[in-house]
């Protein structure tokens, strides 16, 4: 993977994008928590597409944060983001926030998406089935909401470091301040920003992928998704929590590759 950084007109936004891999351009939309140390969803689906995983404002490198206030801003930042990067009909994937986000994106640039892969998406509330409140949480409990196998999960998240070590609970809870201040605009207190009004507009040909065991945003809302959006096709994957691209990677790639 390699780092190289976009600066968005007029804004002056100062972008980080990642990218791997080579073939069909695939855009990656990360969720709240930004990239995985070494991303395992990335890395496999870089052995088939050209991925191209743009850092919203507020994660790693990228700038702009304090230009980005609702739930509009971000979408059409996206979109002016997929619209620099110059990428030839991409797949668009986007996990939890980010799937979010590119649902909002589907929605409104029916000609820009033609292609949308949500992963665990976040942006619909049922009553009967609460969601987590994550900016609540302490990192040693985000493994056991993210993972269905909460050890490995603890691996991934940290590449092994101890989560309770005061130097990596200093460093993560600093960064995690900036990343949240950016999240929380469109997730907090609850992610509910009226995208349910604004599915039916997706024509997109959609994937939902959700893991069987994701105890952060239940399996029942892939359900909701597939109800709304028109040309879509919901696929659970067993053994996998909320991340279930990072939990069950080759198995989200196998899915993707079979349906796109």
């Amino acid at each position: 993977m390699k780092s190289r950084f976009l600066t968005l007109k007029p804004s002056g936004a100062r972008i980080q994008i990642v990218e791997a891999g080579k073939g069909k351009d695939l855009l990656y939309l990360h969720g709240a928590g930004g990239h995985m140390p070494n991303d395992p969803l990335i890395a496999a689906l870089a052995s088939k597409y050209r991925v191209v995983a743009p850092l919203l404002p507020g994660y790693g490198q990228s700038t702009g944060e304090d230009g980005v206030r609702d739930m509009l801003d971000v979408t059409l930042h996206a979109l002016d983001v997929l619209e620099a990067l110059n990428l030839k009909k991409p797949i668009v994937v986007g996990h939890s926030m980010g799937g979010m986000v590119a649902a909002e994106m589907a929605a409104i640039a029916h000609t820009e998406v033609t292609k949308l892969c949500l992963l665990a998406p976040a942006g619909l509330w049922l009553d009967d089935h609460p969601i987590a409140d994550i900016f609540s949480k302490l990192p040693y409990e985000l493994p056991g909401l993210l993972f269905h196998d909460s050890k490995a999960g603890q691996k991934l998240l940290t590449s092994g470091v101890n989560m309770e070590d005061p130097e990596f609970l200093n460093e993560f809870l600093v960064m995690n301040a900036r990343r949240l201040g950016m999240a929380g605009k469109i997730l907090f207190p609850i992610p509910d920003r009226g995208l349910a009004q604004r599915l039916y507009r997706i024509t997109a040909k959609t994937l939902i992928v959700w893991g069987r065991e994701d105890v952060l945003i239940p399996p029942v809302y892939g359900d909701a998704f597939k109800r709304a959006i028109s040309k879509s096709r919901l696929v659970r994957i067993a053994k996998a929590g909320h991340a279930v691209g990072q939990e069950r990677p080759a198995a989200v790639l196998k899915v993707i590759r079979d349906f796109f």
